[in-house]
């Protein structure tokens, strides 16, 4: 989608073109994450950073293994050494 120049309005407000709004899936009311990177603003749909997370932490745990479950044990077996 090309760029479009938008103004930021007082208070600091930034009016997000409805076509962008359309293709990102938001909509008034709706949380989205913002972050700066590197001198630019990044604004994600809040759906779209939990997705982005979520193949994060299934790249650093490919067997699927249950981190819950092996943290349960290790405190269980520490509780049992002392």
């Amino acid at each position: 989608m090309p760029s479009q120049r938008v103004k930021i309005v007082e208070g600091g407000k930034l009016v997000i073109p409805a076509a962008f709004r359309r293709e990102m899936g938001i909509a008034p009311g709706d949380t989205v994450v913002v972050e700066l990177d590197a001198g630019e603003l990044r604004v994600r749909s809040l759906s779209s950073a939990i997705r982005q997370v979520q193949a994060r932490m299934r790249e650093l745990n490919p067997e699927g293994r249950l981190l819950s479950d092996e943290l349960i044990a290790d405190k269980r077996a520490e509780a049992a050494r002392e």
